[in-house]
């Protein structure tokens, strides 16, 4: 996908998120730091049934624009869901686990070029 395709997907994203009342949608640019995407969405739901819903939500709004690939994973999990949807991961959260994985902090830092080799 081209990188203004990509851009423009990564902000329809975080407004699903935020319109279907996600908590803190954050994302990274991941474009210097991996080949696996350009962009990681982190975003928090207040319970088990809203993280479900949200990933529910993403993946039906993911397959109206095109992108009929996406895949979910943690489908039996009740506090995260990860949707690779192609050129951006999304993580979906409940609020202790992504503290606890603290994905924002880890791949915001600056990786220097030597350690790329995901």
């Amino acid at each position: 996908m081209e990188l203004k395709k990509i851009n423009l997907l990564n902000e329809e994203i975080k407004k699903i998120l935020n319109d279907n009342k996600a908590i803190d949608v954050k994302s990274i640019n991941l474009k210097d730091k991996t080949s696996i995407a350009d962009f990681m969405i982190v975003a928090s739901g207040n319970s088990s049934r809203h993280i479900q819903a949200l990933s529910e939500i993403l993946i039906e709004q993911l397959k109206k624009r095109g992108i009929i690939n996406c895949r979910l994973e943690g489908r039996n999990s009740k506090e995260w869901k990860l949707i690779d949807a192609m050129d951006i991961i999304i993580h979906i959260f409940h609020p202790e686990k992504r503290k606890f994985y603290d994905l924002e902090t880890m791949w915001s830092e600056l990786i220097p070029k030597e350690k790329l080799t995901i």
